[in-house]
């Protein structure tokens, strides 16, 4: 009884959602008249949702693209955090405090506007980076068809590197201090306390920010969105999440576009585990 408001709330609000989602990415929605005025019939509509989908050269395009990105912007942000989370929690590390606030305040600003803060930079005739550049006679493209990715995964690397820093300094945190004191009778050295210690006792927590970034990979859509605005090369199915949105809301076709989410869901959750089998294998 204690635990049936959660349930409820958890079905309604979790579970529900999902199921429905399920259930329309197998059904067809069939208008009569112009504008359905004469009827709207709905049958099973087997796979053929599922068809559609897959045959959507943009969709499997922005799949690609987002595996490219977590190749990439994955690696680099796990580096950075792991870095970050050491030095804070070095014995030599001064206002460790105030430096875990600052590194952690990005993630504070919704993706919206961390995006419109960027594009300022990103812009030509608005950002001081480019008379920087022109300093030196270099002029860059930010928004280019070659770049823009890399410039959206700059700004989900500076909204979640603080994030997935403080979840490493907490695993850090719960090493007894009995293996540090050990190590410094030893004569260990602190880059040898970060590499024979602290890395491999944080392996869990490095093993679940990797996961949380691979699912949140494929799940951009506000920054692609934000950028489209300015960046010609950002189409409207330029991610995984904005071409199902795109798909329902710009060409009405929800149940496609619910196959298209649940194609997302399942390529999430195939790259976890497969991930997670890879590491697993590799430390036995």
């Amino acid at each position: 009884m204690l635990l049936a408001p959660f349930l409820i709330f958890f079905v309604l609000t979790f579970l529900l959602p999902i199921f429905i989602a399920i259930g329309s990415s197998f059904t067809k929605v069939t208008r009569s008249g112009l504008f359905g005025e004469k009827g709207v019939t709905t049958s099973f509509a087997g796979f053929s949702n599922y068809a559609a989908a897959l045959g959507d050269a943009n969709f499997i395009a922005s799949i690609g693209r987002m595996f490219l990105f977590g190749i990439v912007q994955v690696p680099v942000m796990l580096i950075f955090c792991t870095v970050l989370a050491l030095l804070l929690e070095s014995a030599s590390a001064k206002w460790p405090g105030f430096f875990r606030a600052a590194y952690f305040l990005p993630y504070g600003v919704p993706g919206v506007i961390a995006t419109i803060l960027w594009s300022f930079l990103y812009v030509p005739g608005l950002s001081p980076l480019f008379d920087v550049a022109k300093v030196v006679g270099f002029t860059p493209d930010f928004l280019g068809s070659g770049s823009v990715l890399w410039s959206i995964a700059n700004i989900v690397t500076w909204s979640y590197t603080g994030y997935n820093m403080l979840i490493i300094v907490a695993q850090l945190k719960s090493i007894p201090v009995e293996i540090y004191e050990a190590a410094k009778v030893d004569g260990a050295s602190p880059l040898r306390v970060a590499t024979s210690i602290q890395l491999p006792l944080i392996r869990p927590a490095l093993l679940l920010t990797a996961v949380f970034s691979i699912i949140g990979t494929l799940q951009l859509f506000a920054e692609a969105q934000v950028l489209q605005k300015v960046a010609p090369a950002v189409d409207s199915q330029y991610t995984p999440n904005l071409s199902a949105y795109t798909t329902a809301f710009a060409y009405n076709d929800y149940n496609v576009a619910a196959a298209q989410a649940v194609l997302i869901a399942l390529v999430a959750f195939a790259l976890s585990v497969v991930f997670l089998k890879v590491t697993n294998r590799k430390q036995s």
